[in-house]
């Protein structure tokens, strides 16, 4: 398979940028060079996509961890350590360190052989997230630097976690990455998730007044996680059961829209990164295009999961991207 795949090379056709295209998918590889790995060891933060293997549907989940929970271990490996014995302030900021994330806290406890550590707390992705082969995508974020790295491929559970054997490895630029100049870990515990088919009025609430969120899709070779952002109100909530938002400029590459084109299955995260509130949806999305080359993406929610103070983090308040179109009210 080569860079792209039938959807993208659709998408950059009909938009008119398919040299430009080849020219960034020169970036695209599969090793893991020293500089990401320097990235990946310094993130508290890793963002994970993929199906569900019992339903099909796509989920998009946050793992948290002391700075060296995720690292390279190899050139084209990276390694994810979990151990629901510790708790992530229990070591200090650069340290190595486990996931401590309550969202993810049902895939830890499944890493290990005590079946009485299953206490209910349920992530989408639990399942996924211990299943060999998984094709799973991830995005490491740092929103002090305004950086990103893209790491995609096939999970290995391993005794600690689980490692992905990387098919695609490549970074982007800051677009509309709003700056957090720092986090603190703080000690929460995390409230019942609460399942529902359509958003309640908090909720919509909540994704409105969203600057960030994560999207995972799907093709036939694999899964992607990607990073949306822009002013508050880019996203908008036409129902309780619809969004949408704009499909700002990027890198030409296409690689959701392009996905979307083969495949509509999409998950949505929405953090919230004083609370550490999660709210992940799943569902269907279809991008509509206009003769002028706006285009917006339409998402219909399918399910959606709400866990209260899931993330140990609380980050700063944000400095908003200079590159975020401004917002029509």
């Amino acid at each position: 398979m080569g860079a792209y795949h039938a959807g993208s090379l659709a998408v950059q056709e009909l938009m008119g940028v398919r040299d430009r295209a080849d020219h960034v998918g020169r970036s695209l590889g599969q090793d893991i060079k020293p500089i990401a790995a320097a990235f990946l060891e310094l993130q508290p933060l890793l963002v994970v996509g993929a199906a569900d293997p019992e339903t099909g549907r796509m989920w998009a989940s946050a793992l948290t961890g002391a700075p060296g929970f995720v690292r390279a271990t190899g050139p084209r490996q990276m390694s994810v350590v979990a151990d629901p014995g510790q708790r992530l302030d229990s070591q200090p900021e650069g340290a190595g360190g486990c996931v401590g994330s309550a969202a993810t806290a049902a895939w830890a406890r499944a890493t290990t052989p005590d079946p009485h550590l299953n206490d209910g707390l349920t992530d989408p992705l639990a399942t996924a997230l211990k299943t060999p082969g998984t094709h799973i995508a991830t995005i490491a974020l740092d929103p002090r630097t305004r950086r990103r790295m893209r790491l995609n491929g096939r999970l290995r559970p391993t005794a600690r976690g689980f490692a992905v054997e990387a098919d695609q490895v490549f970074s982007n630029c800051p677009k509309y990455i709003q700056r957090r100049e720092g986090y603190e870990t703080v000690d929460r515990t995390p409230g019942e998730p609460r399942w529902g088919s359509e958003l309640s009025s908090q909720q919509r609430e909540f994704i409105e007044s969203a600057d960030t969120f994560f999207l995972a899709t799907a093709h036939p070779g694999g899964a992607d996680v990607s990073h949306r952002g822009g002013n508050p109100g880019f996203v908008q909530v036409v129902s309780a059961r619809e969004l949408t938002w704009p499909d700002y400029a990027g890198n030409a590459m296409f690689l959701t829209l392009g996905n979307l084109r083969t495949d509509p299955r999409a998950g949505l995260l929405f953090l919230d990164w004083t609370t550490g509130t999660v709210l992940q949806l799943t569902g269907e999305a279809h991008t509509e295009f206009t003769a002028d080359g706006e285009r917006t993406v339409r998402f219909t929610v399918a399910e959606a999961m709400e866990t209260p103070a899931a993330l140990p983090l609380r980050w700063s308040a944000p400095e908003y991207s200079p590159a975020n179109p401004d917002i029509a009210r």
